[in-house]
């Protein structure tokens, strides 16, 4: 039997390459580690689109945002963030 993950790196280290988490059959957020940042996916271009301004200083592309984890997104962001995509469906 597999020992239960004690910290969030032992529990990221068991997952496939692509996290992600479901809401009603809808993809609502997901995230990743590349070797020089962290990435979260909100699954939709026109929710990065709509946080623009708030995520100023952040690296953003159509469906990514980027950052390292010494400054990592505002806990109140990413609840707006997934707010947003919930509301999107």
């Amino acid at each position: 039997m597999k020992a239960k993950p004690m910290t969030i790196d032992e529990y990221l280290a068991g997952l496939s390459d692509e996290p992600a988490f479901h809401l009603n059959d809808v993809i609502v957020a997901g995230f990743g580690a590349g070797k020089y940042h962290l990435a979260y996916y909100p699954f939709s271009s026109s929710t990065v689109k709509q946080f623009e301004k708030e995520l100023e200083g952040f690296e953003t592309s159509k469906g990514a945002i980027r950052f390292q984890p010494v400054k990592p997104l505002p806990a109140a962001l990413v609840r707006k963030l997934i707010k947003a995509r919930i509301a999107e469906g």
